[in-house]
């Protein structure tokens, strides 16, 4: 008989409507509110974000402290950097010109400060400009430094026969090209029940065909079997996907890259489980015997002929 474990840190309390524990990316979906942010959080989230965004952050930082000296040098009068236009636009944008060359100390000679007004806010220009930098350049370093696991899970699990009984499955991958040391899955079951009017989260270890593998070079397709030690074992394959259950696995390996042991989070829905379809392959051999392995093919799934 399947036995319950102990909660593994996710809370046992719930809700009729209770969203997935963990997103799609990993994080856990978790609002936060009175939080008192400190520096180090957004250190945190400038060196965990997609590059897209962080350098998105970073130009548009750019801009606005270019636009705020911008503006400060035309108040102190544009006079003192340049003779005025008479246009408020150009003499505006030579402004923000001059602040640019002054923020990255490139400073072309073309335009200069003169007077004492000009002088302090280009001298406190300079300072936050050598600051600022510094900064992108230890965010740019933590980026590159930080230890990040490398799998790719399957968009879906899959239900399907398995050794004279069924199972749900699931697939995973190394994104990178390097090889994973010695990884390892631990699945919990969550499963969301109504008692007395209340509802409260129950979790399961579930029993894996195999939980660890020496090597991945390739993938690894990790088979949870329902039979009668599974919790899952007395519903049917219809009842399964109406479950208000999530599958957290946490998955880890040593890599050599950053020299330890490095950890990924990832969840399913059982009602994203597609019934009766098994794997297709996602490696084949060249015509020189060569081991060739499509990234693109990993959820790549057939239905079962009856």
């Amino acid at each position: 008989m399947a036995k319950k474990v102990i909660d593994p840190g996710l809370g046992t309390a719930s809700v009729a409507d209770a969203k997935r524990m963990v997103n799609k990316d990993g994080t856990f979906n978790i609002a936060h509110v009175n939080h008192r942010g400190r520096i180090f959080s957004a250190y945190k989230y400038l060196i965990s974000i997609s590059w897209g965004r962080f350098f998105f952050i970073v130009v548009l930082g750019y801009i606005v402290i270019n636009s705020i000296f911008a503006a400060l040098y035309v108040i102190a009068g544009i006079e003192n950097i340049i003779p005025p236009s008479g246009d408020v636009l150009k003499d505006f944008l030579n402004a923000f010109f001059f602040s640019s060359q002054t923020i990255t100390t490139v400073g072309y000679g073309a335009m200069a400060p003169k007077g004492l007004a000009a002088g302090w806010i280009s001298t406190f220009e300079a300072l936050i400009g050598l600051l600022s930098f510094s900064f992108i350049t230890g965010l740019l370093y933590g980026r590159f430094a930080k230890p990040r696991a490398s799998i790719v899970f399957s968009k879906h699990m899959i239900y399907r026969d398995f050794n004279n009984g069924k199972a749900i499955m699931f697939r995973l991958m190394n994104r990178r090209t390097n090889v994973m040391i010695q990884p390892r899955v631990k699945v919990t079951l969550s499963i969301s029940e109504e008692k007395n009017g209340e509802f409260s989260r129950s979790f399961y270890q579930l029993q894996l065909e195999r939980d660890a593998i020496t090597y991945m070079p390739i993938t690894w397709t990790i088979v949870h079997p329902l039979d009668d030690q599974s919790p899952l074992s007395k519903f049917s394959k219809e009842q399964l996907k109406k479950l208000n259950a999530e599958l957290v696995i946490l998955a880890s390996y040593y890599d050599e890259t950053f020299n330890q042991v490095v950890h990924q989070v990832h969840s399913y829905l059982l009602s994203e489980t597609e019934l009766d379809r098994h794997f297709e392959k996602a490696f084949y051999f060249d015509e020189d015997g060569v081991t060739t392995l499509d990234h693109k093919r990993l959820s790549k799934t057939t239905a079962i002929e009856r």
